[in-house]
């Protein structure tokens, strides 16, 4: 007697059919996830990773670079005025990031929307100010 070794048509049909029923349940889930991700990303680098150097900095020097030394200042002492005489940098470590659309983040110091201290923020993916994807440290309820 023959012993069967193998899948027979209808058995690999059957797992065609059922790996494409998972993948029409799944695959309208996972776009749109990649968009998500970077919006994450960028509000964490504002929020947290730049914001903690900016932080260092102004622990350091008594005040926040100004706009014209830039984000730069964190990485290497300014001679642009006013020059900072306590600068123990870098405060961070890698070259300045850019967004997860790769462009810079904008920095704005004394800030319009934080007169305090300063303001910084994202384009997003259009890479133009407004739109509704612009990512910021003084908007809290972003999505």
């Amino acid at each position: 007697m023959w012993k069967k070794k193998g899948f027979t048509l209808i058995e690999l049909m059957l797992v065609v059919v059922i790996l494409g029923i998972l993948m029409t349940m799944v695959i309208p889930r996972m776009v749109g996830r990649s968009e998500q991700a970077r919006k994450v990303a960028a509000q964490a680098d504002i929020e947290a990773n730049i914001a903690t150097a900016l932080d260092l900095y102004q622990l350091d020097n008594r005040k926040y670079p100004t706009t014209e030394q830039g984000l730069g200042a964190l990485l290497k002492k300014t001679t642009t005025p006013p020059v900072p005489q306590y600068w123990n940098g870098p405060y961070i470590k890698r070259k300045f990031p850019r967004d997860p659309w790769d462009n810079p983040y904008v920095y704005v110091c004394p800030g319009i929307h934080n007169s305090q201290d300063y303001d910084l923020f994202s384009y997003g993916a259009d890479g133009v100010e407004g739109g509704g994807d612009d990512i910021t440290n003084w908007d809290v309820e972003q999505e």
